[in-house]
């Protein structure tokens, strides 16, 4: 599968906090720039694998001060409303280490328009 994520944007499924991620892409090189709700700034860096798996790493800067820093395998799977929905296994490193599974959704057109 290989997928072009460059333009492409992504929010947390089902979430209201108004995080949205646009991703850019050269080659296998991907980034992306994020903020809204409680995340004054993050980024993402990192490279796309031929079957559209992302290997990223993220910092980001909270409303609080907090720095979170970490790294997400994300994988692609196909969105119920047509759009792409990325996998996402990540872990965070330092005082906020943790792991967990969630999962990143498209934001289509349709749901910007409607």
């Amino acid at each position: 599968m290989t997928i072009d994520y460059d333009g492409r944007r992504f929010r947390k499924a089902a979430s209201t906090d108004g995080v949205t991620a646009r991703y850019h892409q050269e080659g296998d090189l991907v980034w992306a720039d994020f903020a809204g709700g409680p995340v004054r700034r993050g980024s993402v860096n990192g490279v796309c694998g031929p079957d559209g798996t992302l290997r990223l790493v993220y910092t980001m800067v909270l409303d609080g001060g907090d720095v979170i820093a970490g790294r997400s395998v994300n994988t692609p799977e196909q969105g119920a409303g047509g759009g792409l929905l990325l996998r996402e296994e990540w872990e965070r490193y330092g005082p906020h280490a943790e792991t967990g599974v969630s999962y990143l959704a498209e934001v289509t057109e349709a749901e910007e328009t409607g």
